[in-house]
């Protein structure tokens, strides 16, 4: 790879540079989701325990995941980071619950700032 590229080139090209989301590991089943990090305690919920699910924006991207998908329900909680593998499978899951807020979730998506948008409640 040459010197510019290595410079101005995608973080795709160097497949050795992680970003923080791919530390973060979801396994979904018919029954749960499970989040696991080398440096966290692993996160789990039935999903007939949810009753909430919101969009956390936090400043601290790009050096910490900055958007976060949060299951909760049962004083348990799943917290997913954007860009992390399982991402786009849960949010497809839980983006057809009656009554999702899609709204809420442009609002996130053009949000800069520390905020956190209920996107569904039981």
């Amino acid at each position: 790879m040459g010197f510019w590229n290595k410079i101005f080139g995608s973080k795709n090209e160097d497949t050795n540079i992680k970003q923080p989301e791919d530390y973060y590991e979801t396994e979904i089943t018919d029954v749960y989701v499970k989040v696991t990090h080398p440096k966290r305690k692993t996160e789990q919920i039935d999903w007939n325990e949810i009753e909430e699910i919101k969009l956390i924006n936090t400043d601290e991207g790009p050096f910490l995941p900055d958007v976060w998908l949060i299951l909760m329900g049962n004083g348990k909680g799943c917290s997913i980071p954007q860009g992390s593998d399982g991402w786009n499978k849960v949010y497809d899951i839980v983006s057809k619950y009656d009554g999702f807020n899609f709204e809420n979730v442009i609002k996130s998506a053009s949000c800069t700032d520390n905020e956190t948008f209920e996107i569904w409640k039981k």
